[in-house]
């Protein structure tokens, strides 16, 4: 476990925490005037790779060889020049720590971090991090790489759980949740939709089903997976033969058969590690928590079932709520997933990303 610390003056700026895997939905966001919950759980944090933050710069200013380096192998509107390395923890997870009002400016319902951190030491005054508290963002705080170091401290950290555990623990991510908003001309109110997470978790596994298809059209399992990827999927991918067919693969299930070409997998919550079988290279990653409701589902699982009930057996139950629309992959999730993996280089991927930058697809996204 770990205490991050200033790095200007030493002082505390967070509990003990334990480091997870970043979330597919770390950088979602979701909506307009929604409020999402805090990101990261309580004693817990991740670190981003990649550059985050302020400033930006335009596209034209990378040459080539500089944005591959940094993982980017398509054109993006004004790529994040932050430093790489950015911590993430739960807001009240942090300690000594002061907002800088003058910088918390700029956003509609709260700070956005979009003027830099926005968050000081409160002993020596060094900005240290972003406070995120902006509508349809997830609420965080960023530390700074630059401006904090990590200590280990005493306490012995719980291992991972062992995927054989993951799956006897079940904890799935629902499908579907109640979604708040902040206050308008009709006030707070809730509404039923799919959940954040999982339009994040499909935007990002969809990305990567496409580069595994190579241009073939790829059909899922029936049921919640055909309702949240087939949809995308014939429609990014063209008609005809070869079909390409994925199936759900990974702890708990029997292992694929010679015809499964692509394989939907679950990633460690703790570790980020994609479970792997031997001998099989088109692995599509999914959070486990969206894995385990697409592999084991509920036996009530709130998705419409055909049929009436038997006779004889009455019901004073409502039905279980769920979305009124279809299920849309976050579009943003999407496309920062598919400009950082090298297959999109190829024409037929740059193509569908020129295509959604023009006619976004409303109905699919």
């Amino acid at each position: 476990m770990f205490v991050f610390v200033c790095a200007g003056c030493g002082a505390d700026l967070t509990v003990p925490l334990s480091r997870v895997a970043l979330p597919a939905h770390a950088h979602q966001t979701y909506g307009n005037g929604v409020q999402l919950p805090v990101l990261m759980e309580s004693g817990t944090f991740a670190v981003e790779p990649d550059p985050w933050g302020p400033p930006w710069r335009r596209w034209a200013e990378f040459r080539p060889d500089e944005a591959a380096a940094r993982g980017i192998h398509a054109p993006v509107h004004a790529p994040p020049d932050g430093a790489p390395g950015a911590i993430v923890l739960a807001p009240g997870d942090t300690r000594n720590t002061v907002l800088i009002p003058e910088r918390c400016g700029g956003s509609c319902c709260g700070p956005d971090g979009a003027d830099g951190p926005n968050t000081a030491c409160g002993v020596c005054g060094l900005p240290v991090a972003s406070r995120i508290d902006e509508c349809s963002l997830w609420q965080a705080v960023w530390l700074a790489p630059d401006a904090v170091r990590s200590v280990p401290v005493g306490g012995v950290d719980a291992a991972p759980l062992s995927w054989a555990e993951l799956v006897e623990a079940g904890e799935g991510i629902p499908p579907f949740e109640p979604i708040a908003t902040w206050g308008g001309r009709r006030g707070s109110h809730h509404y039923w939709s799919w959940s954040p997470r999982w339009e994040a978790a499909v935007g990002q596994a969809l990305a990567h089903l496409l580069v595994a298809s190579e241009g073939h059209p790829v059909t899922v399992p029936s049921g919640l997976t055909a309702e949240v990827f087939q949809r995308a999927l014939d429609a990014l991918l063209p008609a005809g033969p070869g079909v390409r067919r994925a199936v759900l693969a990974g702890p708990g299930l029997p292992a694929p058969d010679s015809r499964a070409d692509i394989l939907l997998v679950p990633t460690h919550p703790r570790t980020g590690e994609t479970w792997a079988p031997d001998h099989h290279e088109r692995l599509v990653p999914l959070p486990v928590g969206v894995w385990l409701r697409l592999a084991f589902p509920e036996p009530h699982l709130p998705v419409p079932r055909s049929g009436g009930m038997p006779d004889g057996v009455l019901r004073d139950d409502p039905p279980a709520p769920r979305a009124h629309r279809l299920f849309r992959p976050d579009p943003y999730v999407f496309r920062r997933t598919l400009v950082r993996l090298p297959a999109v280089r190829s024409p037929r991927l740059r193509e569908i990303l020129e295509a959604l930058a023009t006619h976004p697809r409303a109905d699919l996204f």
